[in-house]
């Protein structure tokens, strides 16, 4: 892969996984100047992989800040999502709701398994969390830890399974489960942010139990 090749694909893993973003913090994250990461957002841009908004700023003019097309998009990992969507199709057509729900039991209790298993040694809520946003990335989450005053958040840049999750939105539901399930006695679980809802990612608040 070129140098022009790779400052594309961090660019484009950048504003995926930090949100939109301005020329000049993308020439920061890039370590070169405005100037040169305009040449290589013009590249993507051309190749229909990015595209500018202007938004507003709480003082002088809009900003404008570079989004992913849905081309960018398809670039990063979906976890075989035209097989998946069949499967949950032609399970729904010869078992029912009923049958494809008991599916989804099954792989949920295996998925929080694991969970729980990992997680056993970490007794900290932040640490549990940092462990447990390792685990999501391995899945393909683009999953992150962070403090934000007296409260965690784990965020999902990205999801593997959104496609599926679209059809059975199940899936989704099992996991938020799964995640409270983790913090049983420590803290409380919330979803903040959802990408089938239309969010740019998927949010969860961990509110420690006092």
């Amino acid at each position: 892969m070129s140098t022009q090749e790779d400052s594309g694909e961090r660019i484009l893993y950048m504003i995926k996984s930090r949100g939109p973003t301005s020329a000049k913090i993308l020439g920061q994250w890039l370590g070169m100047t405005t100037m040169g990461a305009r040449q290589h957002i013009a590249r993507l841009e051309e190749e229909q992989l990015i595209y500018s908004r202007e938004e507003k700023q709480p003082r002088g003019r809009p900003l404008a800040k570079w989004h992913l097309t849905e081309k960018a998009q398809a670039r990063f990992p979906d976890s075989h999502a035209n097989l998946t969507v069949e499967l949950i199709a032609s399970t729904r057509e010869v078992f029912g709701e009923e049958g494809l729900d008991r599916l989804i039991e099954v792989r949920n209790k295996k998925q929080l398994e694991h969970y729980l298993s990992t997680l056993a040694d970490f007794h900290e809520v932040f640490e549990r969390l940092q462990k447990l946003a390792e685990l999501r990335s391995d899945e393909g989450y683009m999953a992150e830890a962070r403090q934000e005053g007296d409260h965690f958040l784990l965020i999902e840049n990205h999801c593997p399974i959104c496609v599926a999750a679209q059809q059975c939105q199940g899936l989704c539901r099992t996991e938020l489960e799964n995640f409270q399930r983790c913090f049983d006695g420590l803290a409380k679980v919330e979803r903040t942010d959802h990408i089938i809802a239309g969010a740019r990612r998927c949010c969860y608040l961990i509110d420690p139990l006092r």
